[in-house]
């Protein structure tokens, strides 16, 4: 064999050697194991149903507002002399605190003119009952039988006793401008705004200040005229005596904290709102700057915009579960014995921040899914214990086209 034709021959008995060894290996080689399907159910939380009798509520939103609000008017003319040095916005007084006081001289000046003539009246009349007294005696010494009055002088005293009268009433006109002179708060209150300070020319009837009163706090809250069956609360309801109306607790957030009052409703409104069929209710809290702040470690400020959580009627043998349990308003996800979803109806009574009342729909003992499943199906399998410790729930939120046409 040539040594030309050994070179071409070499090469091509070693490609096909190859080929034919790797022929022998596929062949030969075992087929990998089979692994079945993992089982890819969603890891839901699941919650086990008790009835029990609870209470429903009403929650709604309102601005604190005084109870009691007036504006404090100068009853004297004159000038103001001095004022407190509380008497701004915001300034807290205990009732019969003087707010300021007006230039008492001019009335001062009338309460002693007022007292001289009240001493010259009395003398006046100490006159006419002397000469009286001795007309009487002379007209018993004359015999002459019964005394007119115009004899006995009782014309003169009867003047002179109404003339006492009239000075001792100028008297005490006199000594109410005084004490008018000097203001004061007529209640325990607050300032909300102060409008006269020293050295301003009052009128009567001049306007002083803006105050409310400090022993309770209102809030005037809107509840739809179909909620106040949850409340068992008649429309024409006012507290008063032995009756007492529902509690009523109330929630703000103030310097980054939430706080909460407790009050009672105190009455109803007569009246529904034409246009937003609203009845308005009326929360009171008692001390609010007082007993309710220590309580709290805050007051309940007027102006306050506040949640109220208003306690309701008693409801017996009702489920309680987590506001996510329940989807589309009125239906639950529950467990079955075999670990399959069903969709449940369910009868909502009372939906609140976090929970939600179940009336019908439900007798105890259902385990009802509380996760959010990303998708949902009727008659799929769910595990609910049997997962791994490290592996958590699905909490995304979306519901199925499946479930959306249920």
């Amino acid at each position: 064999m040539s040594e030309r034709r050994k070179q071409i021959l070499v090469p091509i008995i070693i490609l096909v050697a190859g080929l034919l060894i790797s022929v022998v290996m596929v062949k030969s080689r075992k087929p990998a194991p089979q692994r079945a399907p993992e089982d890819f159910a969603p890891l839901v939380r699941v919650i086990t149903t008790e009835p029990r009798d609870t209470r429903l509520s009403v929650t709604t939103h309102g601005t604190v507002q005084p109870r009691t609000e007036t504006a404090v008017v100068a009853e004297v003319a004159g000038r103001i002399m001095s004022i407190a040095p509380t008497f701004a916005s915001g300034g807290f007084f205990a009732k019969g605190d003087v707010l300021l006081r007006i230039d008492p001289v001019d009335y001062e000046l009338a309460v002693v003119a007022s007292r001289s003539a009240v001493a010259q009246a009395k003398v006046r009349l100490e006159q006419e009952q002397a000469q009286a007294d001795l007309a009487r005696e002379e007209w018993k010494q004359l015999g002459s039988g019964e005394a007119n009055s115009l004899a006995t002088r009782e014309l003169q005293l009867e003047e002179a006793r109404s003339a006492l009268e009239a000075a001792e009433a100028r008297l005490r006109q006199a000594q109410r401008n005084l004490d008018r002179a000097t203001v004061r708060a007529p209640f325990d209150c607050r300032v909300r705004e102060k409008t006269a300070d020293v050295g301003q020319y009052l009128n009567p009837g001049s306007p002083l200040a803006q105050i409310y009163a400090t022993d309770a706090a209102e809030v005037r809250l809107p509840i739809p005229d179909g909620e106040l069956a949850h409340l068992d609360l008649p429309i024409d309801f006012h507290g008063g005596g032995k009756v007492e109306g529902p509690r009523v607790t109330l929630r703000a957030n103030l310097a980054g904290r939430e706080r909460s009052w407790t009050g009672r409703i105190v009455r109803v409104e007569g009246e529904i709102d034409p246009r937003t069929r609203m009845v308005f209710v009326v929360a009171r809290v008692d001390d609010p700057y007082g007993k309710a702040a220590k309580q709290t470690g805050a007051p309940l400020a007027v102006g306050l915009f506040v949640e109220a959580e208003i306690e309701g009627r008693a409801v017996q043998q009702a489920v309680v579960l987590p506001r996510s349990a329940v989807r589309r308003g009125d239906v639950v996800l529950v467990v079955d014995d075999e670990n399959r979803i069903r969709f449940q109806p369910v009868e909502v009574l009372r939906a609140g921040r976090e929970d939600v009342v179940i009336g019908n729909g439900l007798s105890g003992g259902e385990r009802v899914c509380i996760s959010t499943i990303e998708t949902v199906t009727e008659g799929m399998s769910v595990r609910t214990g049997d997962a791994r410790p490290d592996e958590p729930a699905d909490t995304t939120a979306s519901v199925s086209a499946t479930e959306a046409a249920r």
